[in-house]
């Protein structure tokens, strides 16, 4: 009576190599069925195949050999599911940050692409419901999204004055660390709450706007940036930022439109001919 497939057959049906299935007997992944205590040879049932496969596709997907483990190790269904969910997510997140950086690089390399359409805008003053605190850049976004969800329920839109926008301190990207103010034009500004009834003061602004996901939102500052020194203006305060279209209005990402604009100042002397206002 055979002992079961050797490893050459079990590694022939699995489609795995010799040195792989010997790889997982010795991470405790896949013991063989039976180990010919004279000769050491692995043996391996039938039934043992589907479960090399399954390791092989997991590993494939970088799942920890812990996970991996734990997954062999439990028979609940739900568990299971659940521990496959969690890696799957995290595989997700990686995508999203890959396929971030791709469309970075394709940008950067585009160089017919440079040119930005940059108008140089007065902005008067302007009286606005904002909520505003100093951030670590890396809970930047969770503090947005909390910050904007509590401006949208407090002001409808029967009673906005414009699209949001956010002033964002250098420092914030510098340091790591900074001021951070969200605000809503309204009709009405009142606080309660985080929410404060802020006064923006006029301000100079170079000013561009940044089409689609935020994803590749650096590129279109390092543009600006190179706009404003080739026109001798110098940076002086937050970069301004204002969502003409946005998440909150579509989950099309290739939709949006956000305005950056960056405080400037003539270097020695008065503003160029030609330059816009608006």
């Amino acid at each position: 009576m055979r002992k079961g497939l050797t490893i050459g057959e079990f590694a022939t049906v699995s489609h795995l190599s010799v040195r792989t299935l010997r790889r997982y007997h010795e991470a405790g992944l896949l013991e063989p069925a039976t180990v010919d205590p004279h000769t050491s040879y692995r043996y391996y049932r039938p039934d043992q195949i589907a479960t090399a496969q399954v390791i092989h596709r997991l590993r494939e997907l970088d799942v920890p050999l812990a996970e991996v483990k734990a997954l062999l190790a439990t028979d609940d269904p739900q568990e299971r599911a659940g521990l496959i969910s969690g890696h799957l997510r995290r595989l997700e997140a990686e995508l999203d940050r890959t396929r971030a950086a791709v469309g970075s690089l394709r940008r950067l390399l585009q160089p017919e692409a440079a040119a930005l359409e940059v108008q140089l805008r007065s902005v008067p003053a302007r009286t606005v419901a904002a909520i505003r605190d100093r951030v670590r850049r890396e809970d930047a976004l969770v503090w947005f999204d909390g910050a904007m969800t509590e401006l949208d329920a407090a002001f409808p839109p029967a009673g906005r004055d414009g699209p949001p926008g956010g002033q964002y301190a250098n420092e914030l990207f510098t340091e790591g660390a900074g001021a951070m103010t969200v605000f809503r034009p309204v009709r009405h500004p009142s606080a309660r709450g985080r929410i404060e009834v802020v006064e923006l003061p006029p301000v100079e602004l170079a000013v561009t706007v940044h089409p689609g996901s935020h994803d590749d939102i650096d590129v279109t500052y390092g543009r600006l940036g190179s706009w404003v020194v080739a026109q001798a203006l110098g940076v002086d305060g937050p970069v301004h930022e204002t969502y003409l279209v946005g998440p909150r209005d579509t989950a099309d990402a290739g939709q949006w439109r956000t305005e950056l604009g960056w405080p400037v100042f003539r270097l020695g002397g008065d503003p160029r001919p030609g330059e816009t206002r608006s």
